[in-house]
């Protein structure tokens, strides 16, 4: 008897009316682009660039030639659907940001390993279609007030697993969370209201966190760096 794959890796798209119109729409952004020089793939946290942090958007990744492939309560299937039908396809941006996996804890509690491998099948799909293209795989995001309540544990354990994923040199894995908490690793209401999505005020913080990382893999040069 053939053992059925977990739901992480069964690749479907999400069963909501919105769902399939944003990915068409999503698709006749990107063949508009001129070029697409950077990806930001996942789930609410990062459609979310659209709205509580469109003004961080327009100032650090409009100019940069970026596309916005975040779709409110993804889990890693979805993802993995839309990547099959075309969301990526004819374009080699410099750089794929990845943040993946908070939805198939908190929807449906997935075992960890699960939702690591379902962020191992996206890295491999992600390779096969964009082989010239860095990807920056940040840790799942913290949600839960507190350290030790259910979700944030589960979470920290994906990433404990997605962590080895990376090989620095096509693969690079960031964990940034420690921007969003407290002295004793709790988060507050003002840093994310529900204890998951990240306030407004709290995009810049994001863009900071990331930003070396993102000026070194997408090998920006920057003049204040000239010597004279």
């Amino acid at each position: 008897m053939t053992k059925k794959l977990p739901l992480a890796l069964q690749s479907a798209p999400q069963e909501t009316i919105w769902w399939l119109p944003r990915h068409e729409e999503k698709l006749a952004e990107k063949n508009a682009m001129e070029r697409v020089d950077l990806v930001f793939l996942g789930d609410s946290i990062t459609q979310a660039w659209e709205k509580e942090g469109a003004d961080v958007w327009q100032a650090f990744y409009q100019p940069r030639h970026a596309l916005n492939l975040g779709f409110n309560g993804d889990k890693t299937e979805n993802v993995l659907w839309r990547l099959a039908h075309g969301e990526i396809d004819n374009i080699q941006p410099k750089l794929l940001v990845l943040l993946i996996g908070t939805n198939n804890a908190g929807h449906r509690m997935d075992k960890a390993e699960d939702t690591a491998l379902g962020i191992q099948t996206i890295l491999s799909v992600l390779a096969e279609k964009l082989p010239q293209t860095k990807i920056l795989l940040l840790a799942i995001f913290p949600r839960s007030a507190k350290p030790m309540q259910k979700l944030r544990v589960l979470n920290e354990e994906v990433n404990q697993i997605i962590s080895q994923f990376a090989d620095d040199k096509n693969v690079f894995f960031r964990n940034i969370n420690s921007v969003f908490l407290d002295d004793e690793g709790r988060i507050t209401s003002d840093v994310m209201n529900d204890f998951l999505h990240p306030n407004a005020s709290q995009y810049q913080i994001f863009a900071d966190a990331i930003e070396p990382y993102v000026v070194e893999l997408m090998e920006e040069y920057r003049f204040s760096d000239e010597k004279l």
